[in-house]
């Protein structure tokens, strides 16, 4: 399986995201681009996800139907042609890092799936939804990694 090349010009992978980008600060999603979107991608699916939570993976960001034609994101957008979806503290879009206080620091995987038909989720889809969505259907995928702490 090909990969998606994912970025950021917020943050590099593995490192520290911004206080802006957090829910504590001025919640605003990062900006991402994209390049490798395979021929027969019918739509792209963006999920940003932090495994560390107490309560279990928590989902911040969730986006379907993504144009697979285009391959950015500006900071504080939805992807173009994309349907923000419910995030784990039950708004649609974006919901930055907010780890508990004291806690060592989350990471939060940003994950970008290349699809062959659009996805069928429930309407407040957790993360293992997603997975198992997309996880044999995907043609291909790429990952960025950001991490917080409060």
């Amino acid at each position: 399986m090909a990969g998606i090349e994912l970025h950021t010009a917020a943050f590099n992978d593995h490192a520290l995201v911004p206080r802006r980008h957090a829910r504590d600060g001025d919640n605003i999603s990062p900006p991402l681009t994209w390049s490798g979107v395979p021929d027969g991608t019918a739509e792209l699916l963006l999920l940003c996800e932090d495994p560390d939570a107490p309560s279990g993976t928590f989902v911040h960001w969730l986006v379907t139907g993504i144009d697979a034609a285009d391959g950015s994101v500006e900071a504080g957008e939805t992807p173009p042609g994309g349907t923000p979806r419910t995030n784990g503290f039950g708004d649609a879009g974006w919901g930055g890092p907010h780890p508990p206080v004291g806690d060592e620091a989350h990471r939060y995987f940003f994950r970008l799936y290349a699809l062959p038909e659009p996805v069928t989720l429930p309407d407040k889809a957790t993360a293992d939804d997603v997975h198992r969505a997309v996880d044999k259907t995907q043609l291909a995928s790429g990952t960025i990694v950001g991490l917080y702490q409060r």
